[in-house]
């Protein structure tokens, strides 16, 4: 019978020629509502300008350039990460809600803070979702972030030059894990770093895993990437910087290192540790005294007892 529709949000409505019928459930109240400003037609996935821009993309030219898989936006997939990168104040562009999706609170939370930011929210078919990512889980909702401005390493140098305190910055050789590096980033904000520089190649780049990661950090701290990292810590040093490699075999311990001058902490992945060219750029050599039977450390937690370390010197 007419109105005795089980479905969240069925009404009836009586007093008309067709008899009772089953209200909208709120889609229509909903559908009025404001949804922010439309992005571009190029950053829509299921656009064809989208798409033609994206067929048409040729890889960067230039020896040690930034390889043509980094450009273009980046999307956060599923309801918890979606809402933890907008609690972090990630700049995103665009929340993309799956048509007829079972909302939850994650998502009235993702729409809301969304909707408070000024971010375009838009619906769109499961498909276009299921295009965006690899294994379809999105569970209906994503996250755009544009693709991440790098600082150029000069002018990292300078502006912590020019921030009245000694440059502290952190150089990451053969981090390829995005966690890693928006973890690293997390700490030099926390510890009052200047700063972070990467190699353009074969590392990790600032992409929608480390802006999580980083838990906003990202938006406030410059990331500068470099053609070449040798060559890069060599004109830091010859500007007055030290130059100091993490390795659990070091010729200095943490215990014994002045940290409070002009300092770059040069951090190597856990397995292959700091490459040979850049580890004989370094000045020193720093380990970092453990207890029991711990080899190592994870890069980024290395390079947070680090920090934390000469941010207590330089408290002094």
């Amino acid at each position: 019978m007419a109105g005795n529709s089980k479905r969240k949000g069925a009404i009836r409505k009586s007093g008309t020629k067709k008899g009772q019928t089953v209200g909208s459930g709120g889609q229509r109240r909903r559908g009025l509502e404001a949804r922010g400003a439309t992005p571009k037609a190029v950053d829509r996935p299921y656009h064809a300008a989208h798409k033609r821009a994206k067929a048409t993309t040729k890889p960067a030219g230039g020896r040690g350039g930034p390889r043509a898989k980094d450009d273009g936006p980046e999307y956060v997939l599923g309801r918890n990460p979606v809402v933890e990168c907008l609690r972090a104040g990630v700049p995103a562009t665009a929340l993309y809600i799956a048509t007829n999706s079972e909302p939850d609170d994650r998502v009235a939370e993702a729409v809301r803070m969304a909707g408070d930011a000024g971010i375009s929210i838009l619906e769109v078919g499961k498909p276009e979702l299921d295009r965006l990512s690899t294994n379809g889980l999105h569970q209906g909702i994503a996250l755009q972030v544009p693709e991440y401005q790098y600082a150029h390493p000069d002018d990292l140098m300078a502006e912590a030059k020019a921030s009245g305190t000694p440059p502290l910055l952190v150089a990451l050789d053969n981090i390829t894990d995005p966690r890693n590096l928006g973890a690293v980033i997390r700490s030099v904000a926390a510890f009052g770093g200047h700063g972070v520089l990467i190699p353009a190649r074969r590392s990790a780049s600032v992409t929608a895993v480390a802006w999580r990661t980083s838990a906003g950090a990202a938006a406030r701290l410059p990331v500068a990437r470099a053609t070449n990292l040798t060559r890069t810590l060599k004109d830091w040093a010859e500007s007055g910087a030290q130059l100091v490699g993490l390795d659990a075999d070091g010729d200095v311990t943490l215990d014994d290192y002045d940290g409070s001058g002009p300092t770059v902490i040069v951090v190597g992945s856990e397995g292959k540790g700091l490459s040979r060219l850049v580890r004989e750029s370094c000045d020193s050599i720093l380990s970092i005294p453990m207890a029991g039977d711990v080899e190592s450390l994870n890069a980024s937690v290395a390079a947070g007892v680090v920090l934390a370390e000469f941010a207590r010197q330089r408290r002094r």
